[in-house]
């Protein structure tokens, strides 16, 4: 059952095109089912239009179309659940189309194609005897139905972008605000088997390349084989195990290199085997050997994505692009070329991972959760980017563009009007001083940011320099660095967070695989676990400070007071060793913890004994208290800082650290949201880290509002139902206070 769901899925997925997929479907379905006759309907705006058959007459395809409310596919559609009749004629919604010529047929089940929420078609088959399809008949057709959605979405949006001439619209969740105008450079796309028949000027050369696409095509399938061999899946693991077969020399890897030993390069090569071993398959009668040359087109597909989009990003144009990928990690976006990359656009990734704070970081707008732009062949597609709004416009009109340059420049305008006060205190109106710091990581233009109105670094990922090396950096190269940051906030305070990866923070050169890797080792689990690197990475901040009064450190993800007695100890050794041996006058670093981990909000008081400051990381915090991944786009909506419950947690937690004496700070990415500035200095946060691009906006807010104002306000948002109640309550507020245009 696996292989035959596997391979109808794929062999969909592969089709060139949505009229090509249904045609394949139907007759796959009707063939798998052992049925008379099976037809698809696809939902065009408001009908369910009659789009493949093999069973009711051909020529009906295209012009059987019916509303919702009317026949048994209509009710099924409306319903959004199955039905499964054993004589058709005899239901009330029973509708007859003549110019189908379905009065034959009695026996009728039909199940809904929905893809996340979204009805997108109904899948029906019929007999002309009057039976009960089986259980297992009805449990198959809803399991294919639910597998097949993501594909048929997928080439039904691909077809709206290639046959219509307006721009076509793309919606998303916003993550990092702003308006960008550029061609689309498509990283991680499908790769189509239909490559051109190109000769190579080198064979040599060319089966080099293919040596290579074969051995990392194994070595990934191999991978995939050992996940799911500790599983214990066996059938999944022979699926990966038949396509490695298929990769030897005796079978299709060998066909591939003697192609091109023919002359063919290795790209015209994969797809000349492919397409050849294909078509004899299907052309076969035995069904069990047909449904094979999906296997065929599979391990053809995944050559040629390491022979077609090599795993470094190369760049062959000058001209800046709007990156659309299945997702951004973070060590991809600090490769990128500064300047050439100005909007980021991906299927998946939260609003709150780490790439989409990186985006904000470098001030690009970064939209997430497009569903299928894959899928839509978007690379070189002119494109507008519209994150602040949560859409993106493929091949838009020239009214439209000149229409988004005037929104651009009035953005422009308005940021250049908080700019100007940036040099003046973030103080309300009723004499509230708030320190505004910067959440850093990349060292260019990094003076010029401190510079900018900061009152110092509230937060250093050390992390980013880690990942724009090849290895660890030594001990000599992390003290560089360190005093390079150090200069630029030229006396300020600079709090420097451990090392935090893992997650969706990657070290190419250190990769952890985990199941659940938010749940896993990372942040001062792996430091813990690792004191020869924790030790150095401590040693270098204390080195680059020297004597000064500057250095904060930080340490992520702890989850219990024996992660903070470890770090300490590992802490005073390299302190007492560096004391002793390079600097008799070191200065001695204030130490904090990151609440991101709930439980740590029942051990404050303890805490207090340990540390002397804790920083609120907002993103973690809200993630765990509301079990929602904050990269997963399919629960983007679940995740919100606004939630009464995360307002109620920021809260207690700020109130039992002012009882026990413990500094308190915000660097999560609320703090740098204009709604969210003000509900944390309501709670009573005097110290907000933030991206350099929110400075100004929330400099420019903070100054026109009073905090008894403020402090009343809270107290009904955190009477409020949900997130969104507390967003209307922000807004309301603003929108009396002429201040409506900073939440843009």
């Amino acid at each position: 059952m696996l292989n035959l769901l596997r391979d109808i899925t794929q062999a969909v997925a592969g089709a060139k095109d949505l009229d090509a997929a249904l045609e394949l479907l139907v007759g796959q379905i009707k063939l798998a089912m052992q049925t008379e006759c099976c037809s698809i309907y696809i939902l065009d705006e408001h009908e369910l239009v009659l789009s493949a058959t093999d069973g009711l007459k051909p020529e009906s395809v295209g012009h059987v179309r019916m509303p919702l409310s009317e026949g048994l596919v209509g009710l099924v559609a409306e319903r959004e659940e199955a039905i499964n009749l054993a004589d058709a004629r005899q239901h009330a919604r029973f509708k007859l189309f003549p110019e189908a010529a379905e009065e034959e047929y009695r026996a009728f089940l039909a199940v809904p194609i929905i893809y996340q929420k979204q009805l997108l078609g109904v899948i029906v088959v019929q007999q002309a005897s009057a039976r009960q399809f089986s259980e297992g008949e009805e449990a198959f057709l809803m399991t294919l139905a639910a597998q097949l959605a993501m594909a048929v979405r997928g080439l039904k949006q691909k077809a709206v972008v290639q046959h219509r001439r307006q721009q076509v619209l793309f919606s998303g969740t916003p993550a990092s605000n702003g308006i960008a105008i550029a061609n689309a450079l498509v990283l991680g796309g499908d790769i189509s088997l239909e490559q051109p028949d190109i000769l190579c000027r080198d064979v040599k050369a060319e089966t080099e390349r293919l040596t290579q696409a074969i051995e990392r095509c194994r070595n990934n399938l191999a991978n995939l084989a050992q996940r799911f061999d500790r599983e214990q899946d066996q059938e999944v693991v022979g699926i990966f195990a038949a396509l490695q077969s298929l990769l030897e020399d005796e079978s299709l890897g060998g066909e591939y290199l003697r192609e091109v030993a023919a002359g063919w390069v290795a790209e015209a090569a994969v797809s000349r085997v492919s397409k050849r071993y294909i078509e004899q398959f299907q052309s076969m009668q035995d069904a069990y050997i047909k449904q094979r040359a999906s296997d065929i087109r599979e391990l053809g597909t995944k050559v040629l994505r390491q022979l077609v989009e090599p795993e470094r990003l190369e760049l062959d144009s000058e001209r800046p692009v709007i990156l659309v990928a299945k997702e951004a990690d973070t060590t991809l976006l600090a490769e990128f070329p500064r300047g050439k990359l100005v909007g980021i656009v991906t299927e998946l990734g939260g609003v709150n991972s780490h790439a989409a704070i990186l985006a904000r970081a470098m001030g690009i707008p970064a939209l997430t959760g497009v569903q299928q732009v894959l899928a839509a062949n978007l690379n070189r597609k002119l494109l507008v980017l519209n994150a602040t709004r949560g859409s993106l416009m493929v091949s838009p009109s020239p009214s439209v563009i000149s229409e988004f340059r005037l929104l651009m420049n009035a953005e422009k305008a308005l940021q250049r009007q908080y700019v100007q006060e940036l040099h003046l205190p973030a103080e309300t109106l009723d004499g509230q001083r708030i320190k505004l710091y910067l959440n850093a990581g990349l060292l260019s233009g990094l003076e010029s940011e401190i510079a900018e109105g900061s009152d110092g670094i509230g937060l250093y990922r050390t992390e980013i320099p880690f990942m724009l090396q090849q290895r660890f950096p030594s001990e000599s190269e992390q003290i560089a660095v360190y005093k390079q940051v150090f200069n630029a906030a030229n006396g300020r305070p600079v709090t420097m967070r451990s090392l935090d990866v893992g997650g969706d923070k990657p070290l190419p050169y250190f990769p952890i695989k985990e199941e659940n890797p938010f749940l896993g080792w990372r942040g001062i689990r792996l430091s813990l676990d690792h004191p020869e690197l924790f030790l150095v990475q401590i040693r270098a901040m204390l080195q680059a400070n020297g004597d000064g009064e500057q250095l904060s450190v930080l340490l992520p993800m702890v989850s219990n007071l024996e992660e903070i007695d470890h770090a300490l100890e590992y802490f005073e050794q390299a302190y007492q060793e560096l004391k002793a041996d390079v600097n008799p006058n070191l200065s001695r670093p204030r130490v904090g913890i990151m609440l991101e981990v709930p439980a740590i909000l029942f051990q404050l008081e303890e805490v207090a004994k340990r540390v002397d400051f804790i920083s609120v990381g907002s993103n973690d915090l809200t993630q765990y208290l509301l079990a929602v991944d904050r990269n997963n786009p399919r629960v983007t909506s679940l995740f919100d800082s606004y939630h009464p419950g995360v307002l109620r947690s920021l809260k207690t937690a700020h109130e039992q650290c002012v009882t026990y004496g413990l500094a308190t700070s915000v660097c999560g990415e609320m703090a740098g949201e204009p709604a969210g500035a003000l509900l944390l200095a309501a709670m009573g946060y005097r110290h907000l880290s933030m991206n350099q691009g929110s400075l100004a906006r929330i400099n420019y807010l903070l100054r026109r509002v009073s905090l008894t104002e403020l402090k009343a306000l809270l107290d009904v948002a955190l009477t409020k139902r949900s997130g969104q109640d507390v967003r209307d309550l922000l807004r309301e507020y603003l929108a009396r206070k002429d201040l409506a245009a900073v939440l843009n």
